[in-house]
């Protein structure tokens, strides 16, 4: 298993040096590697580097809690930040956790690794940071207003996140008719499912198990005018391409929401390229990114994300991205 820097359990260049823990697929072209010392320098947290870990996507459960291994036992990892893996980490190493928050076991992953008086604790905070993001371009009273839908593409950890947001962060009048979750593989789906059927909600969700963009095309034809559309796929980043072909074509006023915000981004182009003639609000995951790091930031640091606080973190992760 190659990290970025150094393999587990090896001394690192850094040796001696407390570390907040990034474990991904490709971290080094994460812009957090730039952006976390400028948050560390703001947030007053002393000398900590930002070290990542890079596992292949669906990673074998011994390589997975190799690494977990090296963040619960060394005294110098404080914690860290978990994406693409939440899910198949969580099933590798639910046995190494000591605390596992609500939403960890609801949702069956892990995405914030943290030390609490000795103890290591597992969190799910994408309902909560995915939620902080799409309010922000969700207006309160959209969905009670608008009729609109959600169409899903992918049922990984962010769009499970999301879609819980969807069917409980808001009062039972403002939350979208109906939500469509497509997915390549069965397996997902059914697991999404079985974390839905839990809720008190009266939102009705279609569980989609599709691999064809041409199907995909009729999904999105389909949709009321205003709907939400996410692509949390990992297509464009993680992999090539895109869940939709080239003909899609958006509903009128739709809500496109890119959850990459670096890669080839395939379908935040597609929506770009219909935006201004269809009316569309495209979003790409630069806001879900900024949430996503302040949430784990938040708990592994026991920093309080006021709003004042994150507006700070994102003007310096700006700064940084633009420079």
């Amino acid at each position: 298993m190659e990290p970025t820097a150094d393999k587990p359990g090896k001394p690192s260049a850094n040796a001696g040096t407390e570390r907040f823990s990034f474990i991904g697929v490709t971290t080094s072209k994460s812009a957090i590697m730039r952006v976390f010392p400028a948050w560390a320098e703001h947030l007053g947290l002393g000398d900590v580097v930002v070290h990542g870990y890079d596992l292949p996507l669906h990673a074998s459960p011994e390589r997975y809690r190799e690494v977990v291994e090296v963040l619960r036992s060394s005294p110098l990892e404080l914690g860290g930040l978990v994406t693409t893996h939440k899910i198949d980490l969580f099933t590798a190493c639910r046995d190494m956790f000591d605390y596992v928050d609500p939403y960890a076991e609801l949702c069956g992953e892990v995405s914030c690794l943290s030390k609490r008086d000795g103890l290591f604790w597992a969190h799910a905070k994408d309902p909560i940071s995915s939620g902080r993001a799409l309010d922000e371009f969700v207006e309160a009273g959209y969905w009670g207003s608008s009729g609109a839908e959600a169409l899903l593409f992918g049922a990984g950890g962010s769009n499970l996140a999301i879609s819980l947001h969807l069917m409980t962060g808001r009062p039972p009048e403002d939350r979208p008719q109906r939500i469509v979750v497509v997915n390549r593989s069965p397996g997902r789906l059914e697991s999404m499912r079985s974390v839905h059927q839990r809720l008190t909600t009266d939102v009705k969700v279609e569980y989609v198990h599709n691999a064809d963009p041409r199907e995909n095309d009729e999904l999105l034809r389909q949709l009321p005018a205003g709907s939400l559309v996410v692509n949390g796929t990992g297509m464009g980043k993680d992999s090539p391409g895109s869940p939709i072909t080239d003909d899609a074509i958006f509903p009128e006023r739709a809500l496109v929401w890119e959850l990459n915000y670096r890669g080839e981004l395939d379908f935040l182009h597609q929506a770009e390229r219909q935006q201004k003639a269809r009316g569309l609000a495209v979003e790409d995951g630069w806001r879900y990114f900024i949430h996503g790091w302040a949430c784990v930031v938040e708990e592994v640091f026991d920093v309080a994300m006021t709003p004042q606080v994150v507006r700070d973190l994102s003007r310096l992760a700006l700064v940084v991205r633009s420079g």
